[in-house]
């Protein structure tokens, strides 16, 4: 198969993730009853259908090389880069971190990747509103999952942990978790999902810089947050050489 066969089968017909199968058949059955009652309505249901099914793509990502790289969590918009006390609920502490927060739109890739090497130390649901989450209340009063990422002990690395919390938004009814307490997770790699539309936040480990800005479009698996290296230089801005 040829680079441009596989271009085209990745934006086509790209991986669809398991959790989306039975939403494409439904919205497959309801396009065709609705077809049924009106035919101008096989187009509606048609294009809904399609939407369902790229909703649920599941691409392949290349990941930075290098365990000191903190990754995007989920495709979409850098939306705020602040300081902030973490959910309690992660037990990381009172102190302030960096919070980077990634929104979704209903158009990105859904599947929720693990922002670096770590083991899970704790997973904490909390039930709550399905407010719009690009608000910055989002984090506290809308339904969440967080995960707290144990890091090992790594020579001129730092360590401790780091916080990832997938949170609902005004659409989304459903946060999926594939990963347990004690799971090792490689950064890139798949731990969870959300339907429709919502929002990441990462709470870096004190005193990591965050190397984006709001705004910046955001890749899962292939973005880079941060740097864990503790004499990491800063990466130069546009323009700049070194």
């Amino acid at each position: 198969m040829s680079k441009v066969d596989l271009s085209c089968r990745r934006y086509v017909a790209p991986p669809i993730h398991p959790e989306g199968y039975k939403f494409i058949a439904i919205f497959a059955a309801f396009t065709v009853a609705l077809g049924l009652l009106w035919e101008p309505l096989w187009v509606v249901g048609g294009a809904l259908t399609v939407w369902c099914f790229y909703f649920f793509r599941n691409p392949e990502r290349v990941s930075p090389v290098g365990e000191h790289w903190v990754i995007s969590p989920a495709d979409g918009v850098v939306q705020s880069v602040v300081s902030v006390v973490p959910p309690p609920e992660l037990e990381l502490g009172e102190g302030m971190r960096t919070r980077v927060s990634v929104f979704m739109s209903v158009f990105d890739v859904h599947v929720n990747r693990a922002p670096t090497l770590g083991t899970v130390g704790v997973i904490a649901y909390s039930a709550g509103k399905f407010v719009n989450a690009t608000l910055d209340k989002a984090s506290v009063d809308n339904e969440r999952n967080g995960l707290r990422i144990d890091l090992p002990e790594r020579e001129g690395m730092v360590g401790g942990s780091l916080g990832v919390v997938q949170i609902a938004g005004l659409v989304a009814r459903r946060i999926v978790c594939f990963v347990k307490v004690g799971d090792r997770v490689d950064g890139g790699e798949r731990f969870g999902l959300i339907r429709f539309g919502s929002r990441l936040d990462v709470y870096l480990p004190p005193g990591v810089a965050p190397m984006v800005a709001e705004g910046q479009k955001a890749i899962a698996g292939e973005t880079v947050l941060a740097d864990l290296r503790l004499s990491a230089d800063p990466l130069p801005r546009v323009g700049e050489t070194r």
